[in-house]
């Protein structure tokens, strides 16, 4: 008898959408239920991983490349894969994860211009041809990103972590935007955009129907 794998579940957008939130509640969610999962992130997954983000989201002095960022984010996930995704959904775990190779693809292929299909490809192999079961895009105008982030810190939430990205200017993260909706429509039936300009409840509520459907709870 073939034990069943499990299941691949990414949460992307852009940073400040709201991802570290809505993953938190869907944890809790999950518990209640007695799913069992493992919660990790890309960059930073693994203890390479930890290094790798560290040069890639607070070293602007070293001048890393477009082509460099992208090879240095595929790195972290060929490892992350290897030595962490991949064994948990051997095991029949659900796997979460904040940010996949679609940030990638939406990043570094498509707003910084390396190439679509060079970072698909590569992200391809840095998996081992594994893509998520199911990728929900938080989608959020860059403007209201800012604003989202001022209100939850102001209102004592947890602070969200400043990264080199932050510096760039609006329009490039609009053309992040543009890559996400464009995966989006090329992959509906793996990628569902949750509008991430409502409550946290209602996105909550949401997200948990696309999870149940996912898990076919």
């Amino acid at each position: 008898m073939v034990e069943q794998r499990g299941k691949l579940i990414s949460f992307e957008g852009l940073d400040g959408a709201g991802k570290t939130t809505q993953m938190a509640l869907l944890e809790g969610w999950l518990r209640e239920r007695g799913v069992a999962y493992v919660r990790t992130r890309e960059p930073g997954g693994t203890p390479l991983g930890v290094e790798i983000r560290q040069l890639l989201l607070h070293r602007p002095d070293l001048g890393i490349t477009p082509l460099a960022e992208a090879f240095l984010f595929q790195s972290d996930r060929a490892q992350h894969f290897a030595t962490l995704v991949i064994p948990a959904l051997e095991e029949g775990k659900l796997v979460i994860t904040d940010r996949c190779f679609d940030a990638s693809i939406a990043y570094q292929g498509f707003a910084r211009g390396v190439g679509v299909e060079l970072v698909e490809r590569l992200s391809l192999l840095a998996t081992q041809g594994i893509v998520p079961d199911l990728t929900i895009l938080l989608d959020l105008e860059p403007s209201q990103v800012h604003a989202r982030v001022d209100v939850a810190n102001d209102a004592g939430g947890q602070r969200e972590e400043v990264t080199r990205f932050d510096s760039e200017a609006e329009e490039f993260h609009r053309r992040v935007q543009e890559g996400f909706r464009m995966l989006a429509r090329a992959h509906p039936e793996r990628i569902k955009v949750v509008d991430a300009s409502r409550s946290i409840e209602e996105i909550h509520r949401e997200i948990v129907r696309l999870v149940e459907d996912a898990l076919r709870l």
